[in-house]
């Protein structure tokens, strides 16, 4: 990355791509901006980066962001969701011998991290959380499972997710919870919109 706290692109004749520094950083943007009430028909930040769709005036938008600070201090508190979770997944040995732990220990490590819903992606819903530390990175299968049950919790590098629907995923299956993650006729149709607080509660 430059010094520059952001980086901007054009995305065709209407959308405007911001690359940040990590992902603190784009949510932080993301809130800036939608705080500052730019003309975007939509605002979706990633894991570095803040895509505005549905720009009318581009020169406009990049001139407003280039004045952005750059702090990622200014990430306003999301509300918490508690999700609960029955650790029995098939991959859970696997993860916990990579933690040097048992299924236990990996249950409680993960209870006792402050998991934050950074962006949505894959399928409706799913929600890329962030917080794991790098020594508890693992990698994606090498092959993925053709099918994976709704509501099933899991890792991959330094990702948590819980798959809203069954799909096919390489993620490391660690549980399961009983949780909506996605309803189309909510309100919150997102149950870990970007920005929630996320705490996994052993049932």
């Amino acid at each position: 990355m430059p010094d520059t706290p952001v980086t901007l692109t054009r995305v065709g004749a209407a959308s405007l791509r911001a690359e940040v520094a990590d992902v603190r950083r784009a949510l932080a943007l993301a809130g800036w901006a939608r705080a500052a009430r730019v003309a975007a028909t939509d605002v979706v930040p990633g894991a570095r980066t803040v895509l505005f769709e549905g720009v009318a005036d581009l020169a406009s938008l990049e001139d407003l962001l280039t004045s952005w600070p750059g702090d990622d201090s200014a990430v306003e508190p999301g509300p918490l969701v508690e999700v609960p979770v029955v650790f029995d997944g098939p991959d859970l040995d696997d993860v916990a011998d990579r933690w040097a732990t048992d299924a236990a220990g990996v249950a409680a490590r993960l209870a006792d991290t402050d998991l934050l819903s950074a962006f949505c992606g894959f399928a409706p819903g799913f929600a890329y959380l962030s917080g794991l530390p790098a020594e508890l990175a693992v990698p994606r299968l090498g092959t993925p499972r053709p099918e994976v049950p709704a509501g099933s919790v899991a890792v991959a590098d330094r990702w948590c997710g819980i798959y809203p629907t069954a799909s096919p995923g390489g993620w490391r299956l660690l549980g399961r919870t009983t949780a909506t993650l996605w309803d189309p006729a909510s309100d919150r149709p997102a149950l870990l919109a970007p920005g929630t607080r996320v705490r996994l509660v052993p049932a």
